[in-house]
């Protein structure tokens, strides 16, 4: 394979407000020969998530930031093209942390092998198999804690994590109210997704929307946005409410300190709890969720959908997608 080239996104500079192509540099480089215990691997599948965002900035969040002149990280999905390594074989199909590159060569260690199932893309191991699909099932089921006939509240409902929140909720006996960015995807998640209910947040008052479809309150609500939505959910949670706190997109691109939420007496008031979740922190539990998942899907309690943007060169413009609200289900990049 010393013959060939790899071609890269190493980061450049820090970015300022929305990623921009000059913050990341685009390379040739060889690619070398393999140690014992190696094996190459040629990216198929990048996954881009609103955390690729956070991992550039200078400040540690749940992983180190990426370094100047590093690839940048992301989740992938790839074939192995060369093996020096007893546990993989050429043709298998692994997923791990490769980056924003045709090529990762790996000492083994975090390679997950797929299986192959007939009839299920690989793009089904980020959209429904993977992180966003444990995000979902984990966040809801083990931190929030759902009661049959309680009211969920789930911001970007349309997006990858969101759209599969509400249709766990729905599967609980809950009821689901969605908040998303267009008339169309509101269409999507209560015509094909079964929320009870959705809020284009850019065209409606949140707060007489949410009124209007939690005339019960909110018992849990999922949070992906931060900001002014979060302030609106506040106002109408009902005691013991839960509040799982999985992203803050509002704020990612956000150059000045963003102020906190104003209606936060009301986790006092209310007596209410909000619990961070990182993903990771089930990683070894991943599989359990994965089969209850799976049996939903067969039943066709659970759909998903992958949005692809095809070419490594369009990666920059391409994650931008998470910002602007114009993608739906999960952003994924074809190598």
């Amino acid at each position: 394979m010393t013959d060939k080239m790899n071609h890269r996104w190493r980061l450049a500079a820090r970015p300022v407000g929305m990623i921009k192509e000059s913050d990341f540099k685009w390379t040739e480089e060889p690619i070398p020969e393999l140690g014992d215990g190696q094996v190459l691997v040629r990216n198929l599948y990048i996954s881009l998530d609103p955390t690729n965002r956070g991992w550039v900035n200078d400040i540690d969040t749940y992983l180190p930031p990426v370094a100047i002149g590093e690839v940048m990280r992301s989740i992938g999905i790839g074939e192995v093209v060369e093996s020096r390594n007893r546990g993989f074989e050429e043709g298998d199909i692994v997923q791990s942390m490769f980056g924003w590159q045709e090529y990762a060569v790996s000492a083994g260690e975090g390679l997950n092998k797929l299986p192959m199932i007939p009839g299920l893309p690989l793009t089904a191991f980020f959209g429904l198999f993977g992180h966003i699909g444990a995000t979902a099932y984990y966040g809801l089921l083990d931190v929030a804690k759902p009661k049959a006939g309680e009211t969920l509240v789930v911001s970007t409902a349309a997006g990858a994590v969101g759209s599969l929140v509400g249709q766990i909720g729905k599967i609980h006996g809950l009821r689901v109210v969605g908040l998303t960015g267009s008339d169309e995807k509101c269409r999507w998640i209560t015509e094909e997704l079964g929320y009870d209910a959705a809020i284009n947040y850019k065209t409606e008052d949140v707060t007489e929307s949410l009124k209007k479809h939690c005339p019960a309150g909110i018992d849990i609500y999922f949070e992906n946005v931060g900001g002014a939505i979060l302030d609106a959910v506040l106002s109408l949670i009902n005691i013991r409410a839960r509040i799982v706190l999985c992203g803050l997109i509002s704020q990612y691109n956000s150059s000045e300190p963003v102020p906190g939420p104003y209606n936060f007496v009301q986790i006092l008031v209310k007596r209410a709890r909000v619990e961070g979740f990182i993903v990771l922190d089930y990683v070894d539990r991943f599989q359990e969720a994965f089969q209850e998942m799976g049996r939903w899907y067969s039943e066709g309690k659970l759909k998903y959908r992958v949005d692809v943007v095809e070419g490594l060169d369009q990666a920059p413009r391409a994650v931008n997608k998470l910002f602007d609200g114009s993608n739906t289900g999960k952003l994924i990049l074809k190598v």
